[in-house]
């Protein structure tokens, strides 16, 4: 039998389209650029302006709340990158034009003038808007309706998200802290610049993904522009806002890793290890460590679940994700209860909450993008992601609110009332859990493996 040529953008890896490493390496450097610059942006505030590495000198109450407003507002402007996409530019060109901003972003906040970190923050905002929801939507493109390895290619994705968010927390958060704020947030527009070289590099294996719907070949395509939804289309749209709920409780309670964890163990953990003080931007590496070694295997754990008939839908994954997550902060009440006993919190706790917090997330963050794609419309696919990461900012500003709330009612209350929230709320979404997937309309029944011999 003759052996046929696929054309690049067919052609797989590890048994995946090639593309999705193209888009892995793209956001694995756009991460790294994002996350670099998170891990000291808190730090750099709190720092006192007489210190050897001066920062602003604001005090904590000051710094979460432009923290909660930065992060909301990065994931907000998905919204309108997401409307860009579906009706002027299509993904690709949408993703380029983001990652050229997050360049110019990054560069500004290498100067050391207010106006450059005002501007520099406004240029990262616009450029995340564009990038976030164009890429993502574009990893669910690579894959035909009812593939099986959809999941597992999202969990892919995402390990090079975390890729770039534990290699930035330890070299970023390094440079700023002993070297300077400013080289930190240079160093990470460097490596945003990597991001997009590869991206463009990257074109041919993306061929057929993330174009413009209105100059598509395919009539199809062009025709899902111009036409109404139906119903299960509109009742698909409805079961993903109604996820979304999930998602900003997910990442309120999430998200004070960048904000009250981090102040706490800066402030109140035992950071010693050996006779080195280990730093507190570090820690911020805790997460992405454990979802690249844990990464696979929870995806794995879930498939087979699925290939076995047992309950395994996407609502499912992120209802038990949420709850193992609120569980995590358990940890940070019985870290705070032995600061309050003995005067020091030890590291193991921070690191026990970092492990829970990361299962749980593995089992709702990825799942929750995976799950937009198939059951979003295809004339509102960026719009839909969009919308997903305005509620992960939504969660990022509840979260700086909750971060801002442990100055009047203390760290203990904060931690254990995060815990007990997402637990119960988890439960109680768990019990309209056969409506929910009613209005699905089994867009996630008969999963298979899909070939590209299938394709």
């Amino acid at each position: 039998m003759a052996v046929i040529d696929k054309p690049a953008h067919q052609k797989e890896l590890f048994g995946h389209p090639v593309g999705l490493y193209v888009l892995f390496f793209t956001e694995m450097w756009e991460r790294f650029s994002y996350y670099g610059m998170r891990a000291i942006l808190v730090l750099y505030l709190v720092t006192q302006t007489t210190d050897k590495n001066p920062g602003l000198g604001w005090t904590n109450g000051e710094a979460l709340a432009l923290y909660g407003w930065y992060t909301m507002l990065v994931y907000v402007a998905s919204i309108p990158g997401g409307i860009i996409a579906d009706r002027l530019l299509g993904q690709k060109k949408a993703v380029i034009v983001g990652a050229i901003l997050l360049v110019i972003g990054h560069s500004v906040l290498a100067i050391e003038q207010m106006w450059a970190f005002y501007t520099g923050l406004g240029f990262i905002i616009a450029g995340v808007g564009m990038l976030k929801p164009n890429i993502s939507t574009m990893v669910g493109g690579l894959y035909k309706p009812g593939d099986i390895r959809r999941d597992k290619g999202f969990t892919i994705f995402y390990i090079g998200i975390n890729v770039g968010a534990f290699l930035s927390s330890l070299i970023v958060g390094y440079v700023g802290e002993v070297y300077g704020w400013h080289y930190g947030f240079g160093l990470a527009g460097i490596c945003m610049l990597f991001g997009l070289i590869q991206f463009v590099y990257g074109q041919k294996y993306l061929k057929g993904v993330g174009g413009y719907l209105g100059k598509s070949e395919n009539a199809e395509d062009r025709e899902a522009l111009k036409r109404p939804l139906s119903k299960i289309e509109k009742d698909r749209v409805i079961v993903l806002i109604l996820s979304f709920f999930m998602v900003i409780v997910f990442f309120g309670a999430f998200e004070q890793a960048g904000g009250l964890m981090n102040i706490y163990a800066k402030d109140y953990t035992n950071r010693m290890l050996l006779g080195w003080e280990v730093p507190a931007s570090w820690f911020q590496s805790l997460n992405a460590f454990f979802i690249i070694t844990l990464g696979t295997i929870v995806a794995g754990y879930w498939a087979k679940r699925k290939l076995k008939g047992k309950e395994a839908s996407s609502l499912f994954k992120m209802i038990i994700g949420l709850m193992i997550m609120g569980t995590g902060f358990l940890f940070m009440t019985a870290a705070t209860a032995e600061y309050q006993s003995s005067g020091s919190s030890a590291m193991y706790w921070l690191v026990l909450a970092y492990l829970f917090h990361t299962v749980g997330e593995l089992s709702l963050s990825p799942v929750s993008l995976s799950f937009v794609t198939k059951l979003a419309p295809a004339k509102y696919a960026s719009l839909m992601m969009g919308l997903y990461f305005a509620t992960t900012g939504f969660g990022n500003k509840l979260a700086g609110l909750l971060g801002e709330s442990a100055s009047e009612f203390g760290e203990y209350t904060v931690f254990t009332g995060i815990a007990i929230f997402c637990i119960l709320f988890g439960f109680l979404i768990l019990l309209f859990i056969k409506k929910l997937k009613a209005l699905t309309h089994g867009a996630e029944d008969n999963e298979h493996v899909i070939t590209a011999e299938e394709a």
